[in-house]
């Protein structure tokens, strides 16, 4: 990969060996692992054994999830936050694995759309809930640092499975714990 780095920077039109830029291939090539490492882990190793049994019926939500991606279509970062919530049926995951869930994926070159569904159906796979609701809130790089230019326009996406796509009550319930102004 640093040589494919190496490449890309005398494309550009700089000299790979000047001063500033001489360890930067080999930076870019770690950070691109890191920032991909999603496609090496397993979500239900990650899960392991934090799923527990419980008598508990009403809604759980883990919200304002920081998390950072690169899209896919530009390679640039896209960032926000997840806000994530279920209703048990009988199974609970542990809080800390919520996020560590929602890092995973977003360690893998994704659009918005997909992660925010990917999140949703590997916590109604693994948990088994009445239902799921996702919602990410993201500031696009791509979209504020070219084409047209817009600094603070946000994307929102959902994804709402079972009783919260079924029933407005317990999706409204979820936008309202979450703060979404659009709780409907």
């Amino acid at each position: 990969m640093k040589d494919l780095i190496s490449k890309l920077l005398r494309e550009l039109g700089e000299d790979p060996k000047r001063d500033g830029l001489r360890e930067t291939p080999e930076r870019v090539s770690e950070l691109l692992k890191e920032l991909t490492q999603g496609y090496q882990l397993d979500p239900k190793e990650i899960v392991g054994d934090s799923i527990f049994s419980v008598e508990y019926d009403s809604m759980v939500v883990v919200k304002e999830i920081e998390y950072y991606s690169l899209c896919e279509h530009h390679l640039v970062p896209f960032f926000g936050h997840v806000h994530v919530g279920y209703i048990p049926a009988g199974k609970v995951i542990g809080a800390g694995t919520i996020p560590r869930v929602v890092d995973l994926f977003a360690k893998r070159l994704q659009i918005q759309e997909r992660l925010t569904e990917e999140i949703a159906t590997f916590l109604e796979e693994v948990i088994k809930p009445l239902g799921v609701g996702v919602v990410i809130e993201g500031l696009h790089l791509c979209m504020a640092m070219r084409g047209a230019g817009t600094r603070d326009a946000r994307m929102v996406t959902s994804a709402m499975k079972g009783i919260f796509r079924k029933d407005a009550r317990t999706r409204a319930e979820f936008l309202q714990l979450i703060g979404s102004r659009d709780a409907v």
